[in-house]
Order: C-alpha cells, then sequence, then structure tokens
C-alpha cells in the first residue's frame, strides 16, 4: 500500500474512531458508537494489512444500504433550526453512512485491485 493512501486511510480511522467519541449525545448512541467504532478499526487495521479486503466491501455495501434506508422523506439539511428535527437527524445519519461507505468502498475496491494484481504474477 504506497504511502499516501495509508495516510489517508490511518486519518479516516482516526476520525471515525472521534466521531464514534462524539456520539454520546445522540438521541441513539451506541448504535452510532458502535457504527463509527467499528469503522475506525477496520479503517485502521486495513492500513496496517491485518484485514482482507472483503470486509471493508460488505461493510461499505451495508452502509450504503444504511444510507438508503435512513435518508428521510423530506431532506431539510443538517442545521438545527432549519426544519424538522427528525428529518435532520436523519439526513445526518443517512449522510454518515454514506462517508462510511465511500472510505470503505475506496479501500475495499483498492484491496481487491492489489490483490487482484498480485495474483497475476
Amino acid at each position: 500500500m504506497n504511502n499516501v493512501f495509508k495516510i489517508c486511510a490511518v486519518l479516516f480511522g482516526i476520525l471515525f474512531i472521534v466521531s464514534a467519541a462524539l456520539q454520546y449525545n445522540d438521541p441513539d448512541p451506541l448504535i452510532w458508537i458502535v457504527i463509527w467504532g467499528v469503522a475506525g478499526v477496520v479503517t485502521l487495521a486495513f492500513a496496517f494489512n491485518r484485514i482482507s479486503f472483503p470486509i471493508p466491501l460488505v461493510m461499505g455495501v451495508a452502509a450504503l444500504i444504511g444510507f438508503f434506508y435512513m435518508y428521510p422523506e423530506k431532506f431539510e439539511g443538517f442545521e438545527i433550526g432549519a426544519g424538522d428535527i427528525k428529518n435532520i437527524e436523519e439526513a445526518r445519519e443517512a449522510f454518515g453512512l454514506l462517508i462510511i461507505a465511500v472510505v470503505m468502498l475506496t479501500l475495499g475496491l483498492r484491496g481487491y485491485l492489489i490483490h487482484k494484481s498480485k495474483s497475476k504474477v
């Protein structure tokens, strides 16, 4: 894994763990602490070659499905006071899952391409 990609993966892993820590005041904190925490651990593990590419791929697909499931009926933005708090909370949660999905799918696809190129040699 090249250094730039590894640095980005470590950075996202740390950001995901920080995001997990910030969920303590969420209306449903436990589930989001677990989601962000697992995303952080998997990202860091992948950055240091401790897990294989199918794990982030599966997590990315699951997070993408979660994004579509959580997306609010009416998108009203992310700012408190800009609309119905339920819609705003759902939008925040949905787009958090989208961020996780993009990172996990990027890691998984990169891992797959590296694995594929090594198996050809």
